[in-house]
This record gives C-alpha cells, structure tokens and sequence, in this order.
C-alpha cells in the first residue's frame, strides 16, 4: 500500500510535460527490443501509468479551460460566438 500512495504523491509533483517526457523514455527503451522480458514489462506497466496520469492532466485542464471560458451567463463564450454567424 506505501507503494502506491507514494507512487500517487509523485505523481502529484510531477509536471505534465515530465510525465511525457519519462512516458517517451520508457518507449524509446522498449522500442530498442535489447530488454530482458521482465525488464520490458515492468516499463510497459510504468508506461501504462504514466499514460493514464498524461490523461487524468489533460481530461483536468480541459475541464478548467471549459469554466474558464464560460461566459456571465453559463454560456460558452466559443460557442456564442459560432452561434452568432
């Protein structure tokens, strides 16, 4: 259990843009094909969570970016304007 709660606290320190870039080391590693089966795997699991943080990030700044434009009256400020053409 230590393991994953301390897995989630680096997680949270952890920049979008360096999730990326450990998730591209992982896969340049991995498409190198010169790793032992179980080293292979354990990267593609680290991988696998490094995309699903990658995800969780962008799913939150797009949320924040959708409050962020909304208009005084709950309206998309975009979309009012694709509206009015």
């Amino acid at each position: 259990m230590s393991d994953v709660k301390s897995g989630e606290a680096k997680a949270e320190a952890r920049s979008f843009e360096l999730a990326l870039r450990e998730l591209e080391g992982r896969v340049q590693k991995l498409e190198s094909g010169d790793l032992p089966l179980d080293d292979a795997l354990k990267l593609f699991e680290e991988g696998v969570g490094l995309v699903r943080e990658c995800h969780e990030r962008l799913d939150a700044a797009d949320a924040r970016i959708l409050v962020l434009s909304r208009g005084p009256e709950g309206i998309s400020e975009t979309a009012a304007e694709g509206s009015s053409e």
